[in-house]
């Protein structure tokens, strides 16, 4: 239930900063979220070959995720 329960959050999370990367024509993909608190996602679109996209992932996405799950430690990318 509470894995769930991150799940939700940290989906919504997500979900609030596509329409962002939606402009850019990128998108991202939730990929897992470890025992260890880390999220790994994999940008899709304009976003994979984006000069700035671990810049994006810092300030934009991670911020954001830890809005919704503050116990999230780090949102990692995979290639």
């Amino acid at each position: 239930m509470q894995k769930e329960s991150l799940l939700n959050r940290v989906n919504k999370g997500l979900e609030s900063i596509r329409p962002f990367l939606a402009t850019d024509g990128g998108d991202l993909k939730l990929i897992k979220i470890t025992s260890e608190n880390i999220v790994f996602i994999q940008f899709e679109g304009a976003c994979r070959t984006c000069d700035v996209n671990q810049m994006t992932l810092k300030l934009g996405i991670e911020e954001s995720v830890k809005k919704y799950a503050p116990e999230i430690v780090s949102v990692e990318t995979i290639d």
